[in-house]
């Protein structure tokens, strides 16, 4: 039997790359998958793509910085489902390398808003859901940038820092209320961000990871796969490096 069969997730940024492969995996697995995130097109692709594995989706357009959004996209979970076991907050966006004098207050917003912010208000509207079925899951996007510095994305870096020290502050808070909060933080994953990066930057990023190669954006939903489950119920508050042996170095 399916071991999500019967339970719920919701996925951020599910419209491409490790939202969507995140999406048909928990499909596989038995779960309902709310798709999440502000691309329609994408996103109905995924819908299809998790009907096709088996399991039933909606997608709900969601902006992550804007708290109604959020909230609405919770209640409509609510209203269709019943519940909600999962909850996979990983929208977030990039920074392009640059001098930190060139980045402006603007970059420093939209970056702050979706990744950190973005973080805090999704765990504020699906931790009461998630309460009223008796607990739930919750794995929150970070990076390896969350872990170690990166010249030139500073901004960005910083972020990431901030999605692992909320991880840890509400993973401790709903400890004894069987709500599990974990963060996965990805080294160079191939999807459309890292296409986006320049050819030079790229390649510097492949030669820094021992594996010698991107991860594959399955690779990462398995991982959050794992932290859902039963098998990682004596897990929370932690970060899993998905890097390719980067950090180890």
């Amino acid at each position: 039997m399916a071991r999500f069969a019967g339970k719920v997730a919701v996925i951020t940024g599910g419209s491409v790359g490790i939202g969507r492969a995140t999406a048909v995996a928990f499909a596989r697995e038995g779960a309902a998958v709310v798709v999440a995130s502000r691309r329609a097109d994408e996103s109905e692709k995924t819908v299809q793509l998790v009907k096709d594995a088996g399991s039933d989706s909606f997608f709900v357009q969601t902006d992550v910085t804007q708290a109604a959004q959020i909230e609405a996209m919770v209640e409509k979970t609510m209203a269709v489902y019943g519940r909600l076991d999962f909850a996979f907050n990983n929208a977030g966006v990039e920074q392009q390398p640059s001098a930190l004098p060139d980045q402006s207050e603007a970059l420093f917003d939209w970056i702050s808003d979706i990744n950190y912010k973005g973080t805090w208000l999704c765990m504020k509207y699906e931790i009461p859901q998630m309460l009223k079925n008796g607990g739930g899951a919750i794995v929150n996007m970070s990076s390896i940038a969350g872990e170690i510095g990166f010249p030139g994305v500073p901004i960005y870096t910083a972020s990431k820092h901030a999605v692992l020290g909320l991880t840890k502050a509400v993973a401790l808070e709903y400890a004894k209320s069987n709500i599990r909060v974990n963060a996965v933080s990805p080294g160079a994953i191939h999807t459309d961000m890292y296409e986006r990066f320049e050819p030079e930057v790229r390649e510097t990023l492949i030669n820094l990871h021992p594996l010698g190669r991107p991860g594959k954006p399955e690779e990462v939903a398995q991982t959050v796969l794992f932290l859902c489950s039963e098998g990682a119920g004596y897990i929370t508050g932690h970060s899993l490096m998905i890097d390719g042996g980067y950090v180890a170095q």
